[in-house]
């Protein structure tokens, strides 16, 4: 339940709910607002390492959240086309989409219950808190001046959580405000008294799961005065910025090609894309095996089965980065073959990556 992960708060609680023999229930909670990128396989795959492990998994497809955040265009049936896509893409991934329930925010917002969450987590939160909670959408602070239905969306993540009767919210360290926002109100009495009056029964004070986040290909860079959280929205791999990203339905050569190009230095591992995919994308799907090929003269062909030898090597020079791009390329397109075939046989698919992609790069 926590391999992969950045941070469990807290993991007393998470080791006590777990031996309590009660069946947990847990989600995450995604814009389906492009194309899907090698970032979200953290996540997917962290879902996957839940289900197993006996926790009741929703993904919320969150719908409602994207056209908010100005996703898509605000086109409602492109981003539900795009909900759609990723389904079928964990489900090509062999992840168990037959246990996990994906539930689209329309059935939560159709509910006046729902909404009645939302203005008591308003009304319990102080301006400048959910003000600070607005970089869970990738936003600044300030841009909430343009547009004052950004500072729903924090609310509304809050009040997700606590409808959908949450043991575990699972997220990347960037929804890290949300979750602690969700944590601290339901310490307070007065929305402790208002779920109970809406919902019924006692309201959870959620577990937060966080994941890592992988790096865009153009690396960290220098982000001198800028908070952590703003760091994350800058420097991530994202679908808003193609170059950063490598896509799922990429073709090898593609792949190959953006790799290639990654910032990749000598020897250092932090804000290395191509490490940050071996230990967060790669090692956390099945067994880690990277085999580098490489002339005699530098050291001969070599394979790693544990992500650690690999990444301590490259630490002490012995793995050279362009060795280490080729060979984090070739696993990335085997590990995607399954999605490169389904894009080759299903025209549907490839209908709605051709429209997700013309509305994101317009």
């Amino acid at each position: 339940m926590v391999r992969n992960t950045v941070e469990v708060i807290t993991l007393e609680d998470l080791r006590e709910a777990v031996e309590s023999g009660r069946r947990l229930r847990g989600y995450i909670g995604y814009e389906p607002s492009g194309l899907v990128h090698v970032g979200w396989l953290v996540w997917m795959f962290k879902v996957a390492d839940l289900v197993e492990a006996g926790v009741d998994f929703i993904v919320l497809e969150a719908t409602w959240h994207a056209y908010i955040n100005d996703k898509l265009g605000g086109d409602m049936g492109l981003i539900r086309d795009a909900a759609w896509l990723v389904r079928e893409f964990m489900r090509e991934l062999g992840l168990p989409v037959d246990r996990i329930k994906f539930v689209d925010a329309e059935e939560l917002a159709s509910d006046p219950s729902y909404w009645a969450l939302v203005i008591n987590v308003a009304k319990s939160s102080s301006l400048a808190r959910i003000r600070r909670a607005l970089t869970i959408m990738g936003r600044r602070v300030d841009e909430a001046e343009l547009d004052s239905s950004k500072l729903i969306y924090p609310a509304m993540q809050v009040a997700d959580i606590y409808y959908l009767d949450l043991d575990i919210a699972l997220g990347g360290l960037d929804q890290r405000k949300a979750h602690m926002l969700a944590r601290d109100l339901a310490e307070k009495q007065e929305m402790r008294r208002a779920y109970e009056r809406i919902r019924g029964g006692l309201l959870k004070k959620p577990i937060a799961i966080h994941t890592p986040i992988v790096t865009g290909l153009g690396g960290a860079g220098r982000m001198e005065g800028v908070e952590v959280d703003e760091v994350y929205a800058e420097v991530k791999m994202s679908k808003s910025k193609p170059e950063t990203a490598v896509f799922l339905h990429d073709p090898p050569d593609v792949i190959r090609e953006k790799i290639r190009r990654a910032y990749c230095p000598p020897r250092i591992l932090e804000g290395n894309p191509v490490i940050e995919i071996n230990r967060h994308v790669l090692a956390a799907h099945g067994k880690y095996k990277l085999r580098v090929e490489r002339p005699t003269k530098y050291g001969g062909p070599v394979e790693f089965e544990r992500v650690e030898d690999m990444v301590e090597a490259y630490a002490r020079g012995e793995l050279h980065p362009l060795d280490l791009k080729n060979a984090t390329a070739e696993a990335l397109v085997e590990l995607l073959t399954p999605i490169r075939r389904l894009v080759e046989a299903n025209n549907k698919v490839r209908e709605v990556i051709e429209r997700v992609s013309l509305k994101v790069t317009r």
